[in-house]
């Protein structure tokens, strides 16, 4: 998997990937997994929002070693949902999804839960009671 990052194997210079990049991979991944509603971002997520740009590493962080990569994800689980199943499944994706697209090996995936949504109810159009 980190064929590329190998010194050996490097013919032209080295490949480093941002921290950032792994974050937006890491982010996105998660957000695939049924369950997960959202990403936890605080409060200077909610902001960038807030001026119209979508922030696709919110809730992530990210060490990013030469050949390795630690990742902390905050996300928020839809009522009903079951926490432990949806975290494990939140990890597994994102380990395959970042190890994947970037050749580094994840050694650590920390899932924070950080709060559950209640889905609203859609609104039932009722029929008129004139015809």
């Amino acid at each position: 998997m980190t064929e590329f990052l190998d010194d050996e194997n490097v013919k032209y210079g080295t490949v480093k990937i941002a921290n950032e990049v792994v974050a937006i991979i890491a982010g996105l991944a998660a957000t695939e997994i049924d369950g997960v509603v959202g990403m936890s971002g605080g409060i200077t997520g909610g902001i960038t929002e807030m001026l119209g740009m979508k922030n696709l590493s919110k809730g992530v962080k990210v060490e990013v070693g030469e050949k390795e990569a630690a990742i902390d994800i905050f996300i928020i689980v839809e009522y009903g949902s079951k926490i432990s199943e949806v975290a494990s499944s939140v990890q597994q994706n994102v380990k395959d999804t970042v190890e994947t697209m970037t050749g580094l090996s994840v050694i650590e995936i920390n899932v924070n839960v950080e709060g559950v949504i209640i889905p609203k109810e859609p609104k039932v159009e009722s029929e008129p009671r004139v015809k």
